[in-house]
């Protein structure tokens, strides 16, 4: 994995790089803490850090997210779990996605659950599990209208309530939980609106995983380990929460999309992504700026550069319409965004220096950047814009390595 370099201590003398992202490990443990206050109190928390913990560093996030209230660790990827071991954390695992059968082996070695739903994928890991005389731990995932992956347990073209749940799934979930050398712990299921203001789809999804519960438990097939809840369902459908919650986004702080009530929880942004002032220059009216002339000065003015672009994840989208905060002001980006710098127009800005602090999101003074602020100037989501920070950009973590809860 290409892990992001890590600065532990900021503190030291030229620590800073030209770009660098700042991760509050406080504002993690709060949220942490929120998420854990909101969720009923017979279900545990997993802490969603794949993706490399969302861009803000899996490895730290995880230690305070079990610091903090967090008892279970979910990925995605074999090798994002594989990472979170090497580095000493021992708590329960889940692997979301798909792990190739010839990689089954590394299920036993580092001690994780695996999601399935598959009998093919299912007898190949019962089959390396028995090679090695060990048992791997697996979460049957269920399709109630996510449309990605799962066993399908009725037909899901309107979700109307009254399933008959299908003989196929039924047959094929309690085939896979039989198989020698698989522990069936856990069953889960994802949701497709749960951050949309109307949760009715949401909920004919959980009624629709209680009925195939049901059915399943008819048959005498039960699991100690039900779920759920992804960030937006444990702030607003309480009755999803089961016996185990999985926060994603809302670890980090940030809104699972502007239709989800924040009343009552406090969440806060973790990330804040930084750079500095490179070069400056005056320049007359008419000058062109970057790539393709597509942007001319419209009056004298001072031109600064900055060292990020599209390959740190400032995406080039952002060409003459993006902002940056420079002393506390928003400043326009002007002319098309660079792989490696972008210039900002800080004519307005007396001040402006070299190697001057310059805000891409987060707070600056009294003025800030959010993420969502740059989602909603993209057309796309605040997930996407942490997620795009590249790993060549350093993460910088703020606070103590992680806080100890409270």
């Amino acid at each position: 994995m290409n892990a992001p370099n890590v600065i532990s201590n900021p503190n030291a003398p030229n620590a800073l790089p030209l770009i660098w992202a700042e991760i509050d490990l406080a504002a993690i443990a709060n949220n942490v803490r929120e998420l854990r206050r909101r969720t009923d109190i017979r279900a545990k928390v997993m802490a969603v850090v794949k993706a490399d913990g969302y861009g803000h560093g899996a490895v730290e996030v995880a230690r305070t997210a079990l610091a903090n209230g967090a008892e279970w660790l979910g990925v995605a990827r074999l090798p994002e779990a594989i990472a979170l071991r090497e580095a000493g954390l021992d708590a329960p695992m889940l692997v979301f996605g798909y792990t190739p059968p010839a990689d089954a082996g590394r299920l036993v070695e580092f001690d994780l659950r695996q999601s399935v739903y598959s009998l093919d994928a299912a007898r190949a890991y019962s089959a390396v599990a028995l090679a090695r005389g060990r048992t791997i731990r697996v979460h049957l995932k269920v399709d109630t209208g996510m449309g990605r992956l799962g066993l399908v347990p009725a037909a899901l073209r309107a979700l109307e309530p009254g399933h008959t749940i299908g003989e196929d799934f039924i047959r094929t979930a309690t085939a896979i939980a039989s198989l020698p050398g698989l522990e069936p712990e856990g069953i889960f299921t994802h949701f497709a609106a749960a951050d949309s203001a109307d949760l009715s789809y949401a909920e004919r999804q959980l009624a629709l995983f209680i009925e195939a519960l049901s059915a399943l438990r008819a048959n005498g097939l039960e699991f100690a380990l039900r779920h759920a809840a992804n960030s937006a369902a444990v702030i607003g459908i309480p009755e999803s929460h089961l016996d185990l919650v999985r926060p994603g986004i809302a670890l980090y702080g940030l809104r699972p999309s502007d239709e989800v009530d924040l009343t009552g929880i406090v969440l806060k942004p973790a990330m804040a992504l930084k750079t500095r002032i490179v070069h400056l220059k005056a320049v007359s009216a008419g000058t062109c700026i970057s790539y393709g002339m597509t942007y001319r000065t419209p009056r004298p003015t001072v031109i600064a550069t900055v060292p990020a672009g599209y390959a740190d994840g400032f995406r080039r989208l952002f060409s003459s319409q993006g902002w940056m905060l420079v002393h506390g002001r928003r400043v326009p980006v002007v002319g098309r965004v660079c792989m490696d710098l972008s210039m900002l127009d800080v004519g307005a800005i007396p001040g402006a220096r070299v190697e001057d602090e310059v805000v891409i999101f987060g707070v600056q003074g009294t003025e800030s950047i959010s993420a969502d602020d740059l989602a909603h100037e993209l057309g796309t989501i605040n997930y996407e814009i942490v997620c795009d920070v590249t790993a060549r950009v350093p993460r910088v973590y703020t606070s103590h390595r992680f806080s100890q809860r409270e």
